[in-house]
């Protein structure tokens, strides 16, 4: 090879050498920055146009929320879904700006959970957003320092890692409009508790100024742990949330307890629940009635978002709605033990 050939082979060489550093180089810096860029174009300006959201997780999970005519819904319930956490999460989107470029090779999305959702042991969740017109689809793997999320739009290549932080299950139970009902203790006049195995008591005040309310039913020579150990049950019905619902079904070996709540105002919520065996969720079932014009709104209000419906509860809110009477009392005092007497010796 002639000395000219070499020199023109050498100047090639360092040419390419030259725009692979320069792409390298672009890649993260100048022109070719990725910073401040929207993740999904064109988002943010129809987020009313958005009519579904499914979220799509490893191993079949996914919850879809469709938008009714007058509120979204959880499609696996059949119930109303928390459209406030779900706006959050559409404007979290709609803002959504990429940070820094991250891999290109499907053989390292593992590492940031931005592997397809239908991929073994997959950790991300893919969201698609749609409106009549378009749809935006997203994997959202691991979240970045609590900052921002990694995370590849569906059919690309190149995963990024964007801010603000996304944060989205594909389980239903997690996008349900989760207050169940809220009455505040200071509307509480009286309870009636039937719990499953254990004595009925009533607990009620005579005005609302009264600091506590007093027991009807305790056992002669019986005294309350304190004189205000009834009031947590008047606050038990107080923003009342969900763990799940269900329609309801009580099963027939189920034994159920019993609480009835009147306010000042004339609402009555009647409170029904049980647990089969320990261990077990614990499930109410709710109706309202009024026996005034100030609370027939409020029990209209109660009935049509719980009529049909069993929900599920956890075991602290079960237990607060349904005291025992033994758990306002003050525990019973040990026998004292009956000194042992010898019998002389023979």
């Amino acid at each position: 090879m002639s000395q000219r050939q070499l020199t023109i082979l050498f100047a090639v060489s360092l040419a390419v050498l030259g725009l692979a550093l320069w792409l390298a180089h672009r890649e993260q810096h100048g022109s070719g920055s990725i910073a401040g860029a929207t993740v999904l174009p064109g988002l943010a300006a129809n987020l009313n146009a958005i009519t579904e959201v499914r979220i799509t997780g490893g191993g079949g999970k996914q919850v879809t929320l469709v938008k009714g005519r007058r509120r979204w819904q959880v499609r696996e319930r059949g119930y109303p879904a928390d459209s406030g956490k779900l706006r959050k999460l559409l404007i979290d989107l709609g803002n959504l700006k990429a940070v820094a470029r991250k891999t290109r090779l499907a053989s390292n999305y593992p590492v940031l959970g931005v592997q397809p959702v239908s991929a073994a042991g997959a950790s991300g969740v893919r969201i698609d957003m749609l409106s009549p017109k378009h749809t935006w689809s997203l994997i959202v793997g691991h979240s970045a320092e609590g900052s921002g999320s990694y995370v590849r739009r569906s059919g690309h290549k190149q995963s990024l890692l964007a801010a603000p932080l996304v944060m989205a299950e594909a389980v239903p139970a997690q996008w349900l409009e989760p207050i169940i009902v809220d009455l505040h203790r200071a509307q509480v006049r009286r309870i009636e508790e039937r719990p499953w195995g254990g004595p009925s008591y009533v607990i009620e005040r005579a005005k609302p100024g009264d600091a506590d309310f007093r027991v009807i039913g305790i056992p002669p020579g019986r005294k309350l742990s304190s004189p205000g150990a009834a009031d947590p049950v008047a606050s038990a019905l107080s923003n009342l949330t969900l763990s799940d619902v269900q329609h309801a079904t009580t099963p027939k070996e189920a034994h159920l307890a019993h609480a009835v709540f009147t306010t000042f105002d004339g609402l009555t919520v009647t409170v029904s629940g049980y647990q089969l065996a320990k261990g077990d969720p614990h499930y109410i079932e709710l109706t309202a009635s009024s026996s005034d014009p100030k609370s027939a709104a409020a029990a209209g209000r109660i009935n049509a978002r719980a009529q049909g419906w069993q929900y599920r509860i956890p075991g602290y809110s079960y237990q607060q709605i349904f005291q025992s009477l033994a758990g306002l009392l003050q525990p019973l005092s040990a026998p004292h033990p009956q000194p042992v007497r010898h019998k002389p010796a023979a």
